[in-house]
């Protein structure tokens, strides 16, 4: 028996991405651009799809360019950025950002990343004050995807338009989870990755408001509004789109019962657990995400030990997952070294059940008892604070 907790890596296919798939192949094949009847039918099918993946945040189709996931989108709303704003080099985000932005980041010379508190939250008024004339683009996470941590963006979204600057969020683990709207956000750029949501991986989407503001930086056909050349990824459209239409048809519901599962996991692992940390705020945080430092061991051999016994869980980021150091984000909170080393992330997801939550609650308390180095400690009054606020 296995019990998934790790969706904020990736979801399972949901069912309807599955069905979407299955009656693709069973008869499409041609490409979106041609012209004969084959293309054409090709074109509804990824026209159909936009339209689903555009309703889940609240926008425009001709808003939506697919992409081949989180990563390109990121990327695309970086570079495309800078290079249709070439008198402005500066680039505004933070230290706790996803490898997809730090990486491109890193090659650039005018960046300002800001710090967060030992919550994972940023300060909307840093980031505003560090927004000038210079500035090309404000680009952070909508929501951490280590500790969860939701980030307040209005003073964000105020700042940004008034200096002339691009406002970017990467939504890639806050779409689905939390409700997401552009129009409320009042972002330009908006990066959603499909498998995250329970579409297969290879599929992403880039909102942006105003697609004349970019300028591509693949160059070739005139393919996703002559932002993203080359011939879409029609397979992962499809099932993109069935997957956003289950998230907004089945949302409220499936918030609501992945939330009380998290809480419920959460509380009975503080009770099992002394010295136990939750990593993140308590509120504020995706209802889905637990970022627990475990007391007395070493992160990646719990890992391997509840892998053993059918439970996935996460040191973290996936696309940081062979890293030896232990997470820049949770460094970057506060926590020390060997804190940081002993943490564990948790997510749950849509297939997610009351049975996977009983099996986790009896099995990661003994898996952490078994593998401890250390006499247990008594809980600290902040777990106690934490577990006071759960019930």
């Amino acid at each position: 028996m296995s019990t998934y907790l790790d969706h904020n890596a990736g979801s399972p296919l949901r069912p309807e991405a599955k069905d979407a798939i299955a009656r693709f192949t069973d008869g499409a094949g041609g490409n979106p651009a041609s012209v004969h009847r084959e293309g054409q039918a090709a074109r509804r099918m990824l026209e159909a799809a936009r339209a689903q993946v555009a309703t889940l945040i609240g926008a425009e189709p001709r808003q939506l360019i697919f992409t081949s996931g989180g990563t390109e989108a990121n990327n695309l709303a970086i570079f495309a950025t800078l290079k249709a704003l070439p008198s402005r080099r500066k680039v505004v985000s933070s230290s706790i950002e996803h490898s997809s932005i730090l990486s491109p980041l890193n090659a650039l010379e005018n960046v300002i990343k800001v710090a967060p508190d030992r919550e994972g939250r940023l300060s909307p008024d840093e980031i505003a004050a560090s927004i000038d004339a210079d500035t090309a683009l404000v680009s952070f996470a909508l929501a951490n995807s280590e500790v969860g941590t939701i980030q307040e963006v209005t003073a964000i979204a105020d700042a940004a338009p008034r200096a002339g600057a691009m406002f970017h969020l990467d939504a890639a683990q806050a779409v689905g989870r939390i409700a997401v709207n552009v129009a409320e956000l009042r972002c330009d750029l908006m990066t959603i990755s499909g498998h995250k949501l329970g579409a297969p991986a290879g599929i992403g989407a880039l909102y942006v408001r105003d697609p004349s503001k970019l300028t591509p930086i693949l160059l070739g056909g005139p393919q996703e509004s002559g932002l993203r050349a080359g011939t879409p990824n029609l397979l992962g459209a499809v099932a993109f789109g069935a997957a956003a239409e289950a998230v907004v048809t089945h949302f409220h519901d499936e918030a609501l019962r992945v939330a009380t599962l998290a809480n419920e996991l959460l509380a009975e692992l503080f009770d099992a657990i002394p010295g136990l940390r939750l990593n993140g705020p308590i509120r504020d945080r995706l209802p889905n995400t637990l970022n627990l430092s475990f007391p007395g061991v070493l992160g990646e051999s719990l890992l391997i030990a509840l892998d053993l016994e059918g439970i996935q869980v996460s040191m973290g980021s996936a696309c940081a997952a062979g890293a030896v150091e232990p997470s820049h984000v949770l460094l970057a909170m506060g926590l020390t070294h060997d804190e940081a080393r002993s943490s564990l992330r948790l997510s749950l997801g849509w297939n997610t059940t009351r049975n996977d939550i009983a099996r986790a609650v009896n099995i990661i308390p003994r898996v952490w008892r078994r593998v401890s180095e250390a006499e247990p400690a008594t809980p600290s009054s902040s777990t106690r604070s934490h577990l006071g606020a759960l019930r």
